[in-house]
C-alpha cells in the first residue's frame, strides 16, 4: 500500500534547522526561530556586504492547468533537491498556502510525494502567522474607514464609491455580500460591502512586492480605499491607518525558512492568488536566496500566461532582477484535456479516456504546450520542459510531448518522476537547467512603462493569449481614461482572468484562435502598483463544497493532524 503525502513527510527525519540554515550561510543571528522546524530570516541580512556573485534565477511555470494542478509546486521543490544532488547549492522559494483551499477542495500546497516542504501540516496551517497579520492589517484599515464615516466623514468619502472590503482567510460564500452598521445610530450609517479571501487582499500583493520596510510603509499609505463625490481618491494615508498597518506587518515582511524532504532550504513567503493578483512569492525572499546560494528556484502561479507573465512584467519590473531560465511543467492528461474531448472535475474520477493511450487527443491538445513555450520565449529566456509522468502515461505519449516541446523551441525536455523519486527523479532536468542558465541573458519585458494602459492590454491579449484584439465594455473604457488622468498610466497590467484557458473564456481549451479578448471592468491597486482589468467573472471569495476537504481533517490519539493530504 502506497503512503500518502503526510505519511511520506513523517517517514523521513527532519534535519536540524540550524544545519539547513548553514547551507545558506546563515547563522543564529540571522534567524528568529518559531519552534524547531521554521524560522524567520532577518531582513538586515540584505544590508550586509557580500562578495558572492548573485545566484542563478529560475522560475517554474506550467501549461494551462486542469483543476487538479499539474505538479508545479512538486517541481519547484523537487528541482531544488535535484540541483543539490548534482552538486549545486540551491533552494526553492514558494508561496504560503491559503487555508481557504486547504479546507476547501485542494488540500495542502507543500508539494507532494518525495518532493515536499516539511512539515506540511505546519506549512498549511498558520505557519508563522503572516496571513493573520495581512488579515488584521487589512481589516484595521476597514475599521478606520468606517470610523471616519461615523465621526463626520472628514475625507468626504462617497459611500457609493468605497472600494475597500474586508478579508478572511477562509472559503465563505455567505460573506461575499454583506450589509454593515445595522442596529441604530450608534453603529453608523448602514452600507453594503463584503469580504474577499485574504489571498486576494491588495496588502498580500504589496507584501510580495515591497523591497524593504520603508517601501512597505509607502505602498500601504498609497492604498486607495474609495473616492469622494468629486472623484478624488481617498487613501489609507488620509485615514491615518498606514502606520499602524505597517506595525502589524513588520514581522510578516520577513520570509520563513523551512526545508524539503531532502534537507534543501526552502523559503516560504506571501500568498497572492494568480488569477486576481500577481501570483508570486516575495521579492525579499528571492533577494535573500539569490544572495546566499548558487541556484534559486521560485514558483509562479498557474500557467505561463498567468503567473509567469506577471512574474516577468510585474515582479521583475519591481525588483530589477532578471531570470536566467524557466522550467515549464506539462502533463499528458492536461494536454489530452486540451483537445476539448474530456472534462476533468476536481473530486471526481478521471474520465476513462484519459487513462489509456490516445495520441490523437494528445495531438489535438498539444497547441497549448506550444503556445506556453512561445509565451516564455517572448521574454527572451530559455525554457526547459518537464513532462510530469503519471503511472498511466505511455512511452509513446511521453515521446510525443518531448518532440513537440523541442520543435516548439524548448531548450530541452525531459521526463520527470520528482513526485515518486524525489530529487533523483529530476537530475536530467537539473543538468538541462544548469546548461540553460549558462546561455547569454536576453531577458526583456513585454512592454515599457511609457505605453498607454490600452497598449499594454492589447499586447497581453494578442501576444500572450493569442486574441485578435480587445473589446472593452463602456465601464472599462471609462475606468481606463480615469486612471490615466490620475497618473496611473505607467503601471503594469495585472490581468484578472480565468486560469483554465489562454483566453478569457474557461471553455476555450488548447490554443484558441480567432477570438476577441473581452474586458468588462478595470480596477487599480495603487499601493501594489498595478492596474487590473477584469476579463470574465473572477471569484474573490470562494465557497465550500458539499463535502469540503476540511471534513476529512482531524487529530489522532497522539495529537497529530490527519486527513489533510
Amino acid at each position: 500500500m502506497s503512503l500518502n503525502d503526510l505519511a511520506i513527510a513523517r517517514s523521513i527525519p527532519l534535519r536540524p534547522l540550524s544545519e539547513v540554515a548553514r547551507i545558506m550561510g546563515l547563522g543564529p543571528d540571522d534567524l528568529e526561530p518559531y519552534g524547531h522546524t521554521k524560522a524567520k530570516v532577518r531582513l538586515d541580512l540584505l544590508q550586509k556586504p557580500s562578495t558572492r556573485p548573485r545566484g542563478k534565477y529560475i522560475v517554474v511555470t506550467a501549461i494551462t492547468p486542469t483543476p487538479l494542478g499539474e505538479g508545479k509546486t512538486v517541481h519547484t521543490v523537487g528541482i531544488s533537491q535535484a540541483l543539490n544532488r548534482i552538486g549545486k547549492r540551491a533552494c526553492c522559494v514558494i508561496r504560503q498556502p491559503s487555508m481557504g483551499p486547504v479546507f476547501g477542495i485542494k488540500g495542502g500546497a507543500a508539494g507532494g510525494g518525495y518532493s515536499q516542504v516539511v512539515p506540511p501540516e505546519e506549512l498549511n496551517l498558520h505557519l508563522t502567522g503572516d496571513f493573520h497579520a495581512v488579515t488584521a492589517a487589512h481589516n484595521l484599515c476597514a475599521a478606520f474607514l468606517d470610523a471616519h464615516i461615523f465621526h463626520g466623514n472628514e475625507p468626504k468619502l462617497d459611500p457609493q464609491q468605497i472600494t475597500w472590503r474586508r478579508v478572511l482567510d477562509m472559503n465563505d460564500r455567505a460573506l461575499r455580500e454583506v450589509e454593515v452598521a445595522h442596529g441604530g445610530d450608534k453603529n453608523g450609517a448602514p452600507r453594503r460591502t463584503g469580504f474577499d479571501i485574504t489571498s486576494a487582499s491588495e496588502i498580500m500583493a504589496i507584501l510580495g512586492l515591497a523591497k524593504d520596510l520603508h517601501d512597505l510603509r509607502a505602498r500601504l499609505g498609497a492604498i486607495v480605499v474609495g473616492y469622494t463625490e468629486a472623484g478624488e481618491p481617498v487613501t489609507a494615508e488620509h485615514l491615518k491607518a498606514a502606520g499602524a498597518m505597517t506595525a502589524i506587518l513588520k514581522d510578516a515582511l520577513k520570509p520563513t525558512l523551512m526545508q524539503t524532504l531532502e534537507g534543501t532550504p526552502a523559503l516560504v513567503h506571501t500568498g497572492p492568488f494568480a488569477n486576481i493578483a500577481h501570483g508570486n512569492s516575495s521579492i525579499v525572499a528571492d533577494q535573500i536566496a539569490l544572495r546566499c546560494l548558487d541556484f534559486v528556484v521560485t514558483e509562479a502561479g498557474f500557467g505561463a500566461d498567468m503567473g509567469a507573465e506577471k512574474f516577468f512584467d510585474i515582479k521583475c519590473r519591481a525588483s530589477g532582477l532578471a531570470p536566467d531560465a524557466a522550467l515549464l511543467v506539462a502533463t499528458v492528461r492536461a494536454l489530452k484535456m486540451h483537445s476539448g474531448r474530456f472534462t476533468i472535475v476536481a473530486g471526481k474520477p478521471l474520465p476513462e479516456g484519459l487513462q489509456k493511450e490516445d495520441l490523437d487527443a494528445l495531438a489535438a491538445g498539444i497547441g497549448n504546450l506550444q503556445k506556453q513555450i512561445e509565451n516564455v520565449r517572448l521574454f527572451g529566456i530559455p525554457v526547459v520542459v518537464a513532462i510530469n509522468r503519471f503511472p498511466g502515461d505511455t512511452d509513446a505519449e511521453i515521446e510525443f510531448v518531448r518532440q513537440a516541446a523541442l520543435a516548439a523551441g524548448a531548450f530541452a525536455a525531459h521526463t520527470s518522476t520528482l513526485f515518486a523519486d524525489g530529487g533523483k527523479g529530476g537530475e536530467a532536468l537539473a543538468h538541462a537547467l544548469v546548461a540553460a542558465t549558462e546561455q547569454p541573458s536576453q531577458f526583456q519585458l513585454l512592454y515599457p512603462d511609457e505605453w498607454t494602459l490600452e497598449q499594454k492590454i492589447e499586447a497581453l491579449a494578442t501576444k500572450v493569449y493569442g486574441a485578435d484584439g480587445v473589446d472593452y465594455e463602456p465601464l472599462a473604457q471609462q475606468q481606463l481614461q480615469r486612471f490615466a488622468a490620475r497618473g496611473y498610466g505607467r503601471f503594469p497590467i495585472c490581468m484578472a482572468k480565468t486560469q483554465y484557458s489562454l483566453s478569457h473564456d474557461p471553455n476555450l481549451k488548447g490554443r484558441p484562435t480567432g477570438f476577441r479578448f473581452k474586458v468588462r471592468d478595470v480596477r487599480v491597486s495603487v499601493g501594489a502598483g498595478f492596474v487590473y482589468p477584469l476579463a470574465g467573472e473572477i471569484m474573490t471569495m470562494p465557497g465550500l463544497g458539499k463535502v469540503p476537504g476540511g471534513a476529512r481533517i482531524d487529530i489522532d490519539r497522539d495529537g497529530n493532524v490527519v486527513g489533510m493530504l
